[in-house]
């Protein structure tokens, strides 16, 4: 019998190997597109294409864990991503043309959308159906914490078996364990809380739940206003991440240390985990959770600046540790906050569709930035990235003003929350 414990046990599992698979290549990502003959224009590029996949295909995966179930979109996700990696491999070690690139890091996206919004909406419905009364945060947060070890782990063994091996090595490693991920997904993820619903025809049904997803979601002002805010922090987040590989080693003058780059992620691995530990802290302090938000958007947009103001690495360093743990701190606050303003019917539809905003902006950010790296540098790159990022706090502010009860709800969210007071 399911009980809170087991599920948050599954959860925190789920977070884990997902992490760890993902970060073996996140300290060596751009690094490894440069060496694949590729410009930091068309690096920047293919990761925009992989956001463009997340775009296209957030909502139709969203309404595939609505309609068919959250284990089943799960599963899903492994078998795309471990495909999509070993192509990757391929294409590195025949340094295929851009297209080629383009169009698997496309499907990347796509095995990634598979993942968002299922397990989180699989998490939220299995607490409510097992009588969870405790805070969201908390648990959002713990899951901060093990997605921080397995971005320590991976990232730092990801860097240093490049190091001592090839760039290859590390997308191979992920494709092991997200089989392992597979298995354990598969015997032990079950849908409680959620009952699959009878199709009335495939079309039909995913027109109705797009429709209410918009409803309750796109058409309430509160929920409205924090997902716009979405694309400039995500969008920013992507590049800021893996702009740190090649910026990092540039300030170090050692374009092949791969080390330094795995330390780095570890570096905001850490960050993640202290993150995690003070979220539910932070708003504990704060009487509003939007208050919180827009404090760690700002805070981290004037640091973005100054890492590219600075040229120092160790003080560069400093700032990245401080930009992450502001990003990971904030995250727990902002998946409470909206999770407590949206029903469970349309969670997993809802969440793809705030994760599909975000990830607009990566499409448009990413190219650009990357192309004011490699006109004008990396510094002047960060600069600009901090100007965006602060773009989102009026959206923030617009949700705050809406006054929603999930704002200052410290306690479980309310399922029947889907407006304004």
């Amino acid at each position: 019998m399911p009980t809170p414990s087991s599920i948050q046990r599954i959860y925190l599992t789920l977070m884990l190997g997902n992490t760890l698979a993902a970060s073996f290549i996140w300290g060596i990502n751009t690094i490894f597109l440069l060496d694949a003959g590729l410009s930091n224009l068309e690096a920047f590029a293919a990761n925009a294409f992989f956001t463009a996949g997340m775009v296209l295909f957030e909502v139709p995966t969203g309404v595939v864990a609505d309609t068919i179930g959250r284990r089943v979109s799960y599963l899903a996700g492994t078998v795309t991503l471990m495909a999509t990696t070993l192509l990757y491999v391929m294409l590195w070690q025949i340094e295929g043309p851009f297209w080629a690139w383009a169009l698997v890091s496309l499907l990347l996206g796509l095995g990634f959308t598979f993942f968002s919004g299922a397990v989180e909406a699989w998490l939220v419905d299995a607490l409510e159906a097992t009588g969870y009364d405790g805070s969201l945060e908390s648990i959002f947060g713990k899951g901060q914490i093990v997605t921080g070890i397995g971005m320590l782990t991976g990232s730092v063994a990801g860097g240093f078996i490049a190091q001592l091996t090839s760039l290859g090595v590390p997308f191979v490693m992920r494709a092991v364990v997200l089989a392992v991920m597979f298995v354990f997904a598969f015997t032990v993820m079950r849908d409680v809380g959620f009952t699959r619903k009878k199709s009335t025809g495939t079309v039909r049904e995913m027109k109705l739940i797009a429709g209410n997803s918009i409803e309750y979601g796109w058409r309430v002002p509160s929920v409205k206003w924090i997902m716009l805010a979405s694309p400039f922090t995500a969008g920013v987040g992507i590049y800021a991440f893996y702009a740190l590989q090649p910026y990092l080693l540039e300030l170090a003058g050692n374009p092949e240390a791969y080390g330094i780059a795995g330390i780095t992620a570890a570096l905001v691995a850490g960050a993640q985990i202290v993150g995690g530990v003070l979220a539910p802290r932070i708003r504990a302090i704060f009487r509003l959770r939007t208050s919180a938000l827009m404090l760690a958007v700002g805070v981290g947009s004037i640091t973005l600046a100054l890492i590219g103001i600075l040229d120092s690495f160790w003080v560069v360093i400093a700032l990245i540790a401080v930009w992450a743990m502001l990003f990971a701190a904030s995250m727990p606050i902002r998946q409470s906050y909206i999770n407590g303003m949206i029903p469970s019917g349309q969670r997993a539809t809802i969440l793809s569709f705030d994760s599909m905003l975000g990830s607009s902006g990566g499409v448009v950010v990413q190219p650009v930035l990357g192309r004011t790296a490699d006109s004008m540098g990396y510094a002047t790159s960060y600069v600009f990235a901090a100007v965006i990022s602060a773009a989102a706090l009026p959206f923030i502010y617009k949700s705050r003003r809406q006054r929603s009860d999930a704002d200052a709800d410290a306690g479980r969210y309310d399922d029947a929350a889907t407006g304004a007071d």
